[in-house]
């Protein structure tokens, strides 16, 4: 059983509503610290291993700042990500842009930045080098669709993913590179995404080591880091087990013993990019009961829409709900949860069993600490909410505004 628990009391969340009107997205800073530490300690046995925070999960300074003062590295896909990333004080290697149809802008800031470029596409060598300029260190993103069939919802199947270079065009790629005077190389995938069972994260690794033992016997070429990239799940719904991180970090050491170090690489580094696994259950949505509406079905309408948590209209994806002070009381109620959107697919929960629901309750959206907040939109003229971080010392604090309709206004002559 995985409980959902809120971090603050019925009385406790009430006098932070009169501070900061609902909806807003909450988080608790001890939860994410908790949670880099124990992937941390899961890679302890690897050379230098670093985790590099995927920023698209939570791109706010103040969450970035969290993970760097405990050791995190940044992984962007965007030239504002990049900028979090500086305005967080995470500059140098410990910065790694994926590219993804990148514009030459954002390999610029890069370069600047001093960050590890991490190619998506063999053409992206001359552009970059046309553009911008070719870093010291590059990495290249590999797609195992030659070695893997299936894939997940969130990410797809390797061979229909747009993202990454075949098996081929790997050691081309990384030949074109060295002919070019580059030294220093990495290799990337990133094949799951919220998964929770160890088999995936030991394929991938075991798919990556023997590609680097492969590039070093044909190329000549020893990587100096394999980043297996993120892809570690959390439990949305209370019955799903963990991650066994245990697991996964003894079977990945057993398999960099078994491929690399046998081969003569064991100063490989290892890498990781996780964003829903450092932030995810760290996270809730707050918002407020404004409307009941009863016809073919039970409707409960909050002030909050999915502006400010697209995942289940998006992915179907299951999110727990509870109602502030009602957190024990009985399941007797059968509810659709939606938001104001002009969209039939807005809505939060179908056909979810809840206490009896009143006008004015709270309800708590759990585990948005990831891709919550930060895949919010402006349809309809919604505007997105608030982040609140919820300190080591108890003490609340407004890490991002709500929007205002100046804000909406403001790129329109209007």
């Amino acid at each position: 059983m995985n409980e959902k628990i809120f971090p603050l009391s019925d009385a406790q969340l009430r006098e932070v509503i009169k501070k900061f009107p609902t909806p807003f997205h909450l988080y608790d800073e001890g939860t994410i610290k908790k949670n880099f530490r124990r992937l941390r300690e899961t890679f302890s046995w690897a050379k230098n291993f670093r985790e590099h925070f995927a920023v698209k999960a939570t791109p706010n300074p103040a969450i970035v700042k969290i993970l760097a003062s405990d050791g995190a590295g940044t992984d962007c896909s965007s030239l504002a990500e990049l900028l979090i990333s500086e305005r967080a004080g995470v500059i140098g290697e410990k910065i790694m842009l994926t590219s993804n149809d990148t514009p030459a802008d954002e390999f610029k800031k890069a370069l600047e930045l001093g960050a590890i470029i991490n190619l998506d596409d063999i053409t992206h060598i001359d552009y970059l080098e046309k553009n911008a300029g070719l870093p010291q260190c590059i990495s290249f993103r590999y797609n195992p669709a030659d070695l893997m069939n299936e894939g997940n919802e969130i990410i797809g199947k390797p061979a229909e993913a747009k993202y990454g270079l075949t098996r081929k065009q790997i050691f081309d790629a990384y030949k074109i590179s060295r002919d070019k005077g580059i030294k220093r190389f990495g290799l990337h995938t990133m094949v799951a995404s919220n998964e929770l069972e160890t088999e995936i994260f030991l394929l991938t690794a075991k798919i990556m080591f023997e590609l680097a033992v492969e590039i070093k016997n044909k190329i000549g070429i020893e990587l100096e880091f394999v980043n297996l990239g993120g892809g570690f799940g959390i439990p949305y719904r209370p019955n799903e087990k963990p991650v066994d991180f245990r697991a996964v970090g003894e079977g990945i050491h057993e398999l960099y013993e078994k491929i690399l170090v046998s081969n003569g690489l064991d100063n490989v580094a290892i890498a990781t990019e996780s964003g829903r696994a450092m932030t995810g259950n760290a996270g809730w949505l707050v918002s407020t009961v404004i409307h009941e509406k009863n016809t073919y079905k039970n409707y409960i309408g909050l002030d909050s829409c999915m502006a400010n948590l697209m995942r289940p209209a998006m992915y179907g994806a299951y999110h727990h709900i509870t109602i502030s002070g009602k957190e024990n009381f009985p399941l007797t109620n059968n509810y659709d949860v939606t938001g104001s959107l002009c969209e039939n697919n807005d809505k939060f929960a179908i056909d979810r069993k809840l206490p009896k629901i009143e006008i004015g309750d709270v309800l708590i959206i759990h585990d948005t600490g990831a891709h919550g907040h930060a895949m919010g939109f402006n349809y309809n003229g919604k505007l997105r909410s608030a982040e609140l971080l919820l300190r080591e010392d108890g003490k609340i604090e407004m890490i991002r505004r709500a929007e205002t309709l100046d804000d909406y206004f403001a790129t329109l002559n209007f």
